[in-house]
């Protein structure tokens, strides 16, 4: 991947890498005021990508306003400008095939979109237009609001329980935290929020020490710094951002969701205190990869709680925060985050062999921290790998994401991975699982509609046999069954609770 970095500070994601290492991204060049750019010329493209990375995410909403980042950021990507209202910046998007997308997280919101070059300048100046003279019309605000509120009542807590549980996770784990609650924010923090909370929040958070400008593709040699220079026009600096707590030692406990549900939706997971940017992480990205890469069989729990037990649709582990871009089997780029976790997600299981799933994939996971990675799962995950990392980036705008990325962390992801894994060894996989990956911290948060019988099921301590609908389940099956069924759970009475879904992210 050839690289060109135009960059005077990085903001660095993790204290581990020390400040005065040397970029592997390159040397660049200033622009006013020190606005960073990424730059990924690619001459024989006709499409050309254009990120805009702020460094603004749901960690930086005031208390009493989650969601503001979120609800300001939609204000700027999906609505008026001073010059257009909304129907109009749709009408100008139309006759270029092209559309701007805004999305973001904890730490970054990024406004991209990708479009032929014949339509590049009317395009970047519409992009600009956006961002630098939003019109916070009162028609705009009360839509985005509405529908963050609409997200978290109805779609979150009715429709959709997959992700429900990786929320109610994620506030379990991250509780007392900037990160815990979802970046949508919380109903009382969004009907506390004002127009003039959004036109605030803009004014101290979009600056230019915040600001990442990537372009790739086939662009004119000059447009980037052109482009880029036009972001001088923002304020030079934003706010601090908040300080985050380092990772519990403990397990925050069981949370069990109580609400109408077919099936039973599991997250489970602890904090890390690695990123990206630590050496550790990369050896213990090849064990999460065999433990549960997402939406692949290459997984060990995919292949023994989907495919030789037929317990759900989808186990997979995650050695950071993973949000799926769109229906790919890829992560969205340009979601870094300052604090990672480690993460188990079984996609819903029937309630009747829920609490056997959860065993089995505790009984999976106590074992690789007991007795390593299996030399063949090693290889294999490794050659694995090396392959799949290069489907990644197959487009200009991914390519584009991941180089914003490796600019935030201070290392490329798939370039680390292609240079570290031909002589990567067991010994350092089971080192890196050692240190950073334990059962006993899990954090776990279950969608059911029968919760009191759950909590009794799980600290009962009883087995929880799993019974099949054919006869010829194999015996090597059969007897591991009976020790998965006996596996002890992290649980205890204080700490397993029970929350409706219909209380949830209210504040």
């Amino acid at each position: 991947m050839l690289l060109s970095i135009a960059l005077t500070t990085v903001g660095a994601l993790a204290p581990r890498r020390p400040a005065a290492a040397p970029s592997p991204l390159g040397r660049g060049d200033s622009l006013p005021k020190g606005l960073r750019t990424v730059r990924l010329p690619s001459p024989g493209n006709p499409l050309v990508a254009i990120r805009l990375l702020f460094q603004v995410g749901a960690a930086d909403d005031p208390a009493g306003k989650d969601g503001l980042a979120a609800l300001t950021a939609a204000m700027l990507g999906s609505a008026g400008t001073q010059r257009r209202s909304w129907a109009e910046v749709l009408n100008a998007l139309y006759p270029m095939a092209a559309e701007i997308q805004t999305y973001g997280d904890k730490d970054a919101f990024v406004f991209e979109g990708t479009v032929h070059r014949d339509n590049l300048a009317a395009f970047a100046d519409l992009l600009a237009e956006q961002i630098l003279t939003p019109r916070f019309a009162d028609e705009d605000f009360t839509r985005h609001r509405q529908d963050a509120l609409d997200f978290l009542t109805k779609t979150l807590r009715g429709n959709d329980d997959e992700d429900l549980g990786k929320q109610a996770f994620a506030a379990l784990m991250f509780k007392g935290h900037p990160y815990g609650h979802p970046t949508a924010g919380t109903v009382s923090g969004l009907q506390a929020i004002t127009l003039d909370d959004v036109r605030r929040f803009y004014t101290a958070m979009f600056t230019q020490d915040r600001l990442i400008v990537g372009v790739a593709g086939g662009y004119p040699d000059d447009f980037p710094e052109t482009f880029a220079a036009r972001f001088s026009a923002l304020p030079a600096k934003g706010k601090p951002r908040k300080r985050l707590p380092p990772a519990p030692s403990k397990s925050s406990g069981v949370v069990i969701v109580d609400k109408d549900a077919r099936a039973n939706a599991v997250s489970m997971g602890h904090l890390l205190d690695i990123t990206r940017a630590d050496d550790d992480f990369y050896p213990l990205y090849l064990a999460g990869s065999y433990l549960g890469e997402h939406r692949t069989f290459n997984g060990l729990l995919m292949v023994e709680l989907r495919q030789k037990r037929g317990l759900n649709y989808g186990d997979y582990t995650y050695v950071e925060n993973f949000i799926q871009d769109g229906g790919t089997t890829f992560p969205l780029t340009n979601i870094a985050r300052r604090q990672q976790h480690f993460e188990i997600w079984l996609r819903p299981v029937a309630p009747q062999t829920a609490t056997f799933a959860i065993r089995g994939a505790l009984f999976e996971l106590d074992r690789l921290v007991r007795e390593g990675i299996p030399a063949a799962g090693f290889q294999a995950t490794r050659e694995f790998l090396l392959h799949y990392v290069d489907l990644w980036a197959q487009d200009p705008s991914r390519r584009l994401g991941y180089a914003i990325d490796a600019l935030v962390y201070g290392k490329d992801i798939a370039s680390e991975l292609k240079a570290r894994l031909p002589t990567m060894t067991k010994v350092q996989v089971d080192r890196a699982i050692r240190k950073h990956l334990d059962p006993r911290r899990l954090s776990i948060a279950i969608v059911s509609d029968n919760a009191a019988a759950l909590r009794a099921q799980l600290l009962s301590g009883k087995p929880t046999p799993m019974t099949y609908d054919t006869q010829d389940t194999p015996a090597e099956i059969l007897e591991q069954d009976k020790a998965i069924e006996r596996f002890p759970l992290p649980v205890t009475p204080s700490r397993v609770k029970i929350v409706s879904a219909g209380v949830l992210f209210e504040k």
